[in-house]
């Protein structure tokens, strides 16, 4: 059995049409459907309050995340545990593909599971992505990776296809299929991201452990992508570039984590606002320039917790 987590942040008719699509295909595979609303002031939450099988907490403000995500993971106690976007839609086989594969006895030590996410042209996603590296996280800071020929420098599989089923470092927290036992035991996610980098973090650790990830093309669920955090471009520029750093200064050394610091704040802003004026995003520069004064201004905490 399968609990369901699904953090909600102003998801509007999403979370609604997510909820519809779990028990349309899959309500004989779920012990739970725990909805986690961060303090959402749309009133999607109640739309789904009285369904089956769904649980509604209310955190009463935005949590975050993964702090959010813990507290539905402790709210079940299911062998299995699916963190799934409200802007997602499941399909048929969205469960029963993982949950079959991550039975399997061969496959004792896989830890998490990602499949498939297509769009609205049934367009798959190149969702997954490598561990992240200073060499990695270096080029994204000087923005290499934005040209086609140094895509694969990033940390995203972007010259991948997603079109056959193998072992990779990370699948999106989108659809996010993990064994309880393996969650609790690296403590689940680390609350100090707050969005973005969480199940990355997550991903190192469980590897550290000796467990692996896996994406599944045999299944496949809906995406919406972006999520809600597009309603607030710069401060999902700031998350973005807030939980980077923390990742850098959790698992590199510290030589490494203080030098992709300064090329963040001394190259980073004037590269993306030369990448917005050749895209002719006025708006994109200044929600770049007011992401890097949130990130300036939360340094400190970054540094003294790390």
């Amino acid at each position: 059995m399968i609990d369901i987590v699904i953090v909600n942040w102003n998801s509007g008719i999403q979370l609604k049409q997510c909820i519809d699509s779990i028990l349309a295909h899959s309500i004989n595979k779920i012990s739970r459907i725990i909805i986690v609303d961060n303090g959402s002031i749309d009133c999607s939450a109640d739309s789904v309050e009285d369904l089956s099988k769904v649980e509604l907490i209310r955190a009463g403000e935005n949590l975050g995340f993964g702090a959010a995500c813990n507290i539905g993971a402790k709210a079940g106690d299911a062998p299995y545990i699916l963190f799934l976007n409200p802007d997602t839609r499941i399909e048929s086989n969205s469960l029963s593909v993982p949950l079959v594969f991550m039975e399997q006895a061969y496959n004792s030590k896989v830890g998490i599971c990602g499949i498939q996410l297509v769009d609205e042209q049934g367009v798959v996603s190149r969702s997954c992505a490598y561990s992240p590296t200073f060499k990695r996280l270096f080029f994204s800071a000087i923005g290499l990776d934005k040209f086609s020929k140094f895509k694969s420098t990033g940390i995203a599989m972007s010259t991948w296809n997603h079109l056959n089923t193998q072992q990779v470092d990370q699948v999106i927290g989108a659809f996010y299929f993990i064994r309880r036992n393996v969650f609790e035991s690296c403590k689940g996610f680390d609350e100090q991201f707050f969005v973005y980098f969480e199940e990355v973090d997550v991903a190192k650790r469980i590897k550290d452990l000796g467990w692996t990830s896996w994406y599944l093309t045999e299944a496949k669920a809906f995406h919406a992508g972006g999520g809600t955090s597009q309603q607030v471009k710069a401060h999902r520029l700031f998350y973005i570039l807030r939980s980077r750093l923390l990742y850098a200064f959790k698992h590199f050394p510290r030589w490494q984590a203080s030098l992709l610091l300064i090329v963040v704040f001394l190259v980073e802003p004037f590269t993306r606002t030369i990448w917005c004026l050749i895209r002719r995003d006025i708006t994109g520069i200044k929600h770049t320039w007011s992401a890097f004064r949130m990130l300036g201004g939360s340094v400190g905490n970054i540094l003294r917790n790390n």
